[in-house]
């Protein structure tokens, strides 16, 4: 079975419940717009987008087109009208690595500003950076994955409150490394509200 056939072998209903697909898909997440699949035995990924965020596939399939190249995205095999191929990327979330109690460094940190200064250098303008798209490899890596929305205004603020909440909060030596999931989700929650004052 070609990459086209095991895509199309995902079956999504439309509340976003995942119904069927092909046993060589092992299910790694669900987001906003698509459910991303491990490809048993091999190195990559498949993102299957819900049918109304179809049209969303070839955009983000031309910012990792012009990000090729650039060691903190992942590279895109393939595309088709509703997923992308790319490579798995092993790792934790930064949202999993505050959940987990995996320490996040000040490396860590210059590491996404990197990343996100070669995306702008290559014309594009990164924006919706938040935890969960964030990856810490093992070898402790950056990647940054979900980049569908680097062809919008630029609106870095997002990314520089969190990095303010880092210097704030999370360098200081008596803030907890380790926070449940449902206070990170509340925080988030408020922020986007505009509940948090930065």
């Amino acid at each position: 079975m070609d990459l086209y056939d095991k895509a199309h072998s995902v079956i999504i209903s439309a509340n976003h419940r995942l119904l069927k697909h092909d046993p060589s898909l092992i299910p790694i997440g669900k987001g906003r717009s698509a459910y991303a699949f491990r490809i048993k035995g091999t190195q990559f990924a498949l993102k299957k987008f819900f049918p109304e965020f179809a049209d969303i596939a070839p955009l983000e399939a031309s910012v990792y087109h012009e990000l090729k190249g650039i060691e903190y995205y992942p590279t895109m095999f393939e595309y088709g009208h509703d997923y992308i191929v790319m490579d798995y990327i092993e790792g934790l979330t930064l949202f999993e690595c505050l959940t987990r109690g995996v320490p996040i460094e000040r490396r860590h940190i210059k590491e996404v500003d990197r990343a996100l200064h070669l995306a702008v250098e290559r014309g594009l303008n990164p924006s919706d950076i938040h935890l969960r798209n964030i990856i810490l490899t093992p070898s402790g890596e950056i990647k940054l994955i979900d980049v569908a929305r680097f062809k919008q205004p630029h609106d870095p603020s997002q990314w520089d409150d969190l990095k303010r909440a880092y210097t704030k909060y999370y360098e200081r030596p008596l803030f907890p490394k380790k926070l449940p999931a449902f206070l990170l989700n509340r925080i988030a929650h408020l922020y986007k509200k505009d509940l948090i004052p930065f």
